[in-house]
């Protein structure tokens, strides 16, 4: 008896920025996963015609048609919610970049669209698939922490597009939220150059055993994209992560685990506890994005 040929997926990338020009790639790679998924074409607001022999199509078309069964969401991240909404409403599993919102509420009533339609809803955290994210995660397991920062700056971000920085910067939060478990917002804080195009939110935290955490992004032009964390434990500090290795494939590690949630393959312990950390997250951006509001 001939082996059953794999079901395959058909796929729309939405956006052609960096991410979504990664995703085009790995799902050309002939890749484990990639052989569950079958690239149909991609959508994009700038007229682009075809990349790598991919067609770009209509928004329309890719909500349309039937064989387009999966869409990624690369665009920036103000579009994410509607697209979601687009694309669930219209039968398609969904993997989105984060944040797949820029509130709690419309993340939480996407998540109860997506269950009503029975589909995937997958939110991207390549954050956590770093190497420097293992080593950190291999350092603190088992520690009881004192109190810790983490201080993250870059270059200026436009927040029309990528959202409040408490939202932009959510990365960061997830890492501390995987490392330390739910945490509590002390208060937080916006300096802004808005002339300058300089910003500093500087968030105070803290674990549930109330052991202080402070996280701070700070962004503006020249400054360099880096990542500064000082831990402290009884047993002693971690200052800054050493170089690591490099990142390898943490788009196409991502693509991985969405389709074993197509496959069904990620047991409903891990998807919820999955779902848990991702709307804690957002809820705690959305309320350092409040206290910083108010704050002013």
């Amino acid at each position: 008896m001939e082996a059953e040929p794999q079901r395959k997926f058909g796929v729309v990338v939405v956006g052609v920025g960096r991410a979504g020009s990664v995703r085009i790639r790995d799902l050309l790679n002939p890749d484990l996963s990639s052989a569950c998924l079958n690239l149909i074409g991609f959508v994009s607001r700038r007229e682009l015609g075809c990349i790598s022999g991919v067609p770009q199509i209509s928004l329309q078309d890719a909500l349309s048609r039937e064989d387009v069964e999966v869409a990624f969401i690369c665009s920036e991240s103000s579009s994410h919610e509607d697209y979601i909404r687009k694309f669930l409403n219209a039968g398609k599993h969904v993997l989105v970049e984060y944040p797949m919102a820029l509130s709690l509420a419309a993340a939480q009533e996407l998540w109860g669209l997506a269950e009503q339609k029975g589909k995937v809803l997958h939110e991207e955290h390549i954050e956590l698939l770093m190497e420097e994210f293992a080593f950190l995660k291999k350092e603190v397991t088992g520690k009881d922490l004192l109190e810790g920062s983490l201080l993250f700056t870059a270059g200026p971000l436009e927040e029309e597009q990528f959202g409040f920085p408490s939202f932009s910067g959510i990365s960061r939060l997830t890492w501390l939220v995987s490392l330390f478990g739910e945490l509590s917002l002390v208060s937080a804080t916006l300096e802004e150059q808005k002339e300058d195009k300089y910003m500093k939110m500087t968030v105070r935290l803290e674990t549930k055993s109330q052991r202080p955490l402070s996280w701070i992004e700070e962004k503006g032009p020249g400054l360099k994209r880096n990542r500064h964390i000082s831990f402290h434990f009884k047993s002693g500090s971690l200052e800054n992560v050493p170089h690591v290795g490099v990142n390898k494939n943490i788009f196409l590690n991502d693509q991985n685990i969405f389709v074993q949630k197509l496959l069904g393959q990620i047991s409903e312990m891990e998807l919820a506890a999955e779902k848990k950390r991702i709307l804690h997250c957002l809820g705690l951006a959305e309320e350092i994005q409040k206290s910083c509001r108010q704050s002013k």
